[in-house]
């Protein structure tokens, strides 16, 4: 599944068009490596997001095309959370 495509359904990133922004800013990592929007993420990814102030890392649990809300979260797993003070 393409990387944009999944943080939105993940609701990690609200809107799909914010997703391929902060990708394609660089903000992004798949294990390790700066990723592109559409770049392909499968179970047991980790992923590397920056948001401002905030670092999220998260594992990749599922990849599917669709989720109802109470399900986001199943879609990964927290790894660590930091924010960053500049």
């Amino acid at each position: 599944m393409r990387l944009d495509k999944w943080l939105k359904v993940s609701r990690l990133i609200k809107r799909r068009t914010m997703a391929k922004e902060v990708a394609d800013q660089g903000r992004v990592e798949v294990n390790g490596n700066k990723a592109k929007a559409g770049t392909d993420v499968i179970p047991g990814d980790t992923l590397t997001v920056r948001f401002g102030q905030k670092v999220v890392t998260v594992e990749v649990v599922r990849t599917e095309d669709s989720a109802k809300k109470e399900e986001a979260s199943s879609f990964y797993k927290i790894i660590s959370e930091e924010r960053i003070n500049d």
